[in-house]
């Protein structure tokens, strides 16, 4: 059975849950992370003699599910399963690098240990997760689990435990935008992360490569470097050097007296860190990294980017994530940041969104360098893309359509107003900015602000600049201009041809706007026509990544030039259904191909509750095989419906004082049965027989609807769960193709397209109605209503001046 993401996933929080109480997240993780890491290894390398870790015997998962229950588990983990793994694999594992499952502090003593470490081993033991035919190779889907594990573990573990983990996304960002790639990279190419904390940046560009690089990181926290080891190899990187150690004081990686160089280096270092000098001779630095100056000794930003300069290989290229202000600081900053302009490294600044990092809330930004053809640099690339994100709880987080932004508006150095520029020397050292980098500077990102205007309150009219803002719009309904607005009868000012409230049918039924729609629909069919082969090519041993990759990038690309949608927010509905639907799909599809078996669904004892089917669900089955017995169902179940509101109005109408039901605390047959044999003949009871009787009548017509609801309903599940084995990888393919992926995507395309028609007709409306009553007609109301008033008190005797 293959691993679906979302069920791995929460079975691993689940695992977390077994140790709360005792420790911090930020403790806590490392037990989980090892249980990961000794599953997925045990799963994937055990009797494989080529394998890039030895599992020595005795000391797999299988051994350590032996240890369940046991009185001295913690001891026996740490001595039969941890210490043969280290020395096993000294050249890559470290006694560091795993937590102490006897400690009493954070485990508990005696019974309160073993069953913590009992049921964590249990939660590992769940068929699901069974990596064996789940390899990292194939999309990381253990690697991603990791990070999904340090994500949650680094947010909860708040300000102080948090900035061992840099966000997935700007690090698929960062490794996008220094440009690596398959077309410039093999084993020989090198990237280093001088604080790699548990190495996820290092392994995002690792993937954005493509084919094997070379991996160097260094982490201060041995800890934390222990999780990147771990992490490099359940990412297949198990030949990574990952050194702890402080890399200012104390850089691990040399080429005898000077620093290793590398073809790319990124790095998140700690923001102004107040302890960067510690250890260290700025002024006597034997690898003269401070030639350019000395950052400040409480801000220790530049000493971070000042190494990275110097890791750097005469070709090579990286980047920072940096506070913002090194762009803007003086003093011993400044000085550096002349340097650094002067230089020609730098290529590029991306400003981010603030509340992004675990570690902080405080904006920062991206430093691109490229020592490669420097002296010929003119400029600096820069984007401000601090509005580009998405609320996530208590961060923010880029979404993909934000990531793709930033990088295409990057590689083609295109000008974007209010987004992006290119700033040449020149204006960056003159007199007016001398070299201060502050995006605001350059770009004007703020939104335009929505005038009123005094002419327009005083004499009506809507002013004409705002309907020219709208051009977007005109630019593909010219015409519908026309249509829904005229002179005013003076120059610069407007009105509607028609009442506000039938603006909206206006748009919507105008040739220009319905020519729009069929545009749209006519592009999204062409391309479903185009991507459905690939689509339905993907199958067993596919790559999930590279095949979403594929299906995005071409979504993306019909969309460039389509009228008055965003190609990126139709993207982003396709990455969003990925990310909630498509993707365990495309792993399910990767691991057994285009099969549709059913699987039974258990409740705790182990009883048979009903089936579900994830790839093709049930209605999909029932909405193309079905549809007429769907219909008797749904009939049927509207009938019950209304007999139900039908008793229910019938109690409530008659449930008053000296009515039918008077004194019933709940209505029952057995109850009204009774009061009926109580009533007898009796003429004056006639009235109230009646509606009993009523009621009877409808109980028994309720009865039998849901008999015969639910006699439809098990029918109809038994065909639709029969018709499964019937069918072929062709049916298959149109349920899940499209039934249920294109049909998806097309829905949100259609909900984009009146979207449209929403956003232009609420800002028409929103003109007309600021500018419908000019301040005359408004003293004229006045006066009609003081006139009014002064009547009726003329009327009751008093006199109103």
């Amino acid at each position: 059975m293959p691993i679906k993401k979302s069920d791995l996933y929460s079975s691993l929080w689940a695992s977390c849950d077994e140790l709360r109480g005792g420790m911090e997240p930020s403790e806590y993780k490392d037990y989980v992370l090892f249980m990961l890491f000794i599953k997925y290894v045990s799963d994937k390398y055990a009797g494989d003699e080529y394998a890039p870790l030895v599992i020595p015997p005795g000391a797999s998962f299988e051994d350590m599910k032996a240890l369940k229950g046991k009185p001295d588990i913690g001891d026996r983990i740490n001595t039969r399963i941890i210490q043969p793994l280290i020395e096993a694999n000294s050249s890559s594992l470290s006694h560091s690098d795993f937590p102490d499952f006897n400690d009493p502090k954070k485990l508990g003593e005696g019974k309160e240990r073993q069953d913590k470490l009992t049921n964590l081993i249990a939660i590992f033991e769940d068929p699901a997760l069974d990596f064996s035919d789940n390899r990292a190779e194939h999309d990381d889907i253990l690697g991603d689990a990791y990070e999904y594990l340090m994500r949650h573990f680094a947010q909860d573990s708040g300000k102080s435990k948090g900035q061992f983990y840099t966000p997935a996304e700007v690090s698929r960002t960062i490794a996008q935008l220094i440009g690596i790639g398959p077309h410039n990279t093999n084993r020989q190419t090198t990237a280093y992360d001088p604080t790699c904390g548990s190495g996820s940046l290092l392994l995002k560009v690792a993937a954005e490569a493509v084919n094997k690089i070379t991996l160097y990181g260094q982490e201060v926290s041995a800890t934390t470097a222990g999780l990147a080891r771990m992490n490099m190899i359940l990412h297949d990187f198990p030949d990574a050097s990952v050194q702890s150690g402080n890399t200012l004081a104390d850089p691990k990686f040399k080429d005898g007296e000077r620093l290793k160089t590398f073809d790319y280096v990124v790095a998140n270092p700690p923001f102004s860190d107040k302890a960067w000098g510690s250890g260290l001779t700025p002024d006597a630095d034997p690898f003269q990294r401070f030639a350019w100056g000395v950052p400040p000794a409480k801000q220790g930003d530049y000493a971070y980017l000042l190494h990275i300069i110097r890791s750097l290989k005469a070709s090579g290229k990286g980047a920072c994530i940096l506070p913002h202000g090194v762009l803007f600081r003086g003093n011993a900053e400044a000085a550096i940041r002349r340097q650094l302009v002067d230089s020609g490294y730098l290529v590029g600044i991306v400003g981010l969104p603030a509340n992004l990092f675990y570690g902080t809330g405080i904006p920062a930004c991206i430093l691109v360098l490229d020592k490669d053809n420097a002296t010929a640099r003119r400029g600096i690339f820069m984007i401000d893309a601090s509005k580009g994100f998405l609320k996530d709880g208590n961060k923010n987080r880029l979404r993909e359509q934000d990531i793709h932004r930033i990088v295409d508006t990057f590689r083609k150095a295109q000008d974007v107003p209010g987004y992006a520029r290119m700033v040449g020397f020149d204006e960056i050292r003159s007199a007016r900015n001398d070299y201060n980098l502050n995006l605001p500077r350059y770009i004007e990102s703020s939104a335009a602000e929505d005038l009123q205007d005094i002419e327009g309150h005083l004499l009506g009219g809507i002013p004409q600049r705002d309907v020219d803002a709208l051009q977007a719009y005109w630019d593909t309904m010219p015409a519908l201009r026309q249509a829904l607005f005229e002179s005013a009868g003076r120059p610069g000012y407007l009105q509607l041809t028609r009442p506000q409230a039938k603006v909206k049918s206006a748009i919507l039924g105008h040739p220009e706007f319905q020519a729009f729609q069929t545009t749209v629909a006519t592009l999204h069919a062409r391309w479903e026509q185009d991507i459905r082969p690939t689509l339905a090519g993907f199958g067993e041993g596919g790559h999930p990544k590279q095949f979403i990759h594929a299906v995005s990038e071409s979504l993306l690309a019909a969309y460039a030039h389509a009228p008055l949608l965003d190609a990126y927010t139709v993207y982003q509905h396709l990455m969003d259904y990925w990310a909630q639907t498509m993707q365990d799909d495309a792993y399910l599809l990767a691991a057994d191909g285009w099969k549709a078996e059913p699987t039974v669904i258990t409740n705790k004892k182990g009883k048979a509750t009903g089936w579900t089917c994830d790839l093709v669900p049930k209605p999909l089955v029932v909405a193309r095989y079905y549809a007429v017995e769907q219909q008797a169902l749904d009939a049927a179940s509207a009938a019950l419906d209304s007999a139900v509101s039908a008793l229910e109005a019938l109690e409530e109408e008659h449930s008053g004082e000296d009515m039918a039901f008077a004194g019933f605390d709940r209505v029952t047959a057995a109850l009204v049965k009774d009061r009926i044999r109580e009533i007898g003949k009796d003429p004056d009871g006639a009235e109230e027989l009646g509606v009993l009787k009523q009621w009877l009548a409808l109980t028994d017509e309720v009865v039998k609807l849901k008999k015969h609801l639910k006699a439809l309903d098990v029918e109809l599940d038994a065909q639709v769960l029969a018709k499964y084995p019937q069918l072929s990888v062709a049916d298959i393919q149109a349920l899940v193709v499209d039934d249920k992926w294109l049909a998806t995507l097309s829905a949100a395309v259609q909900g984009e397209v009146e979207r449209v028609s929403q956003t232009l007709t609420r800002r028409v409306k929103e003109l007309a109605e600021r500018y419908d009553a000019p301040l005359p007609q408004l003293a004229e109301q006045v006066k009609e209503l003081e006139s009014k008033v002064a009547g009726h008190l003329a009327k009751m005797g008093f006199a109103w001046n």
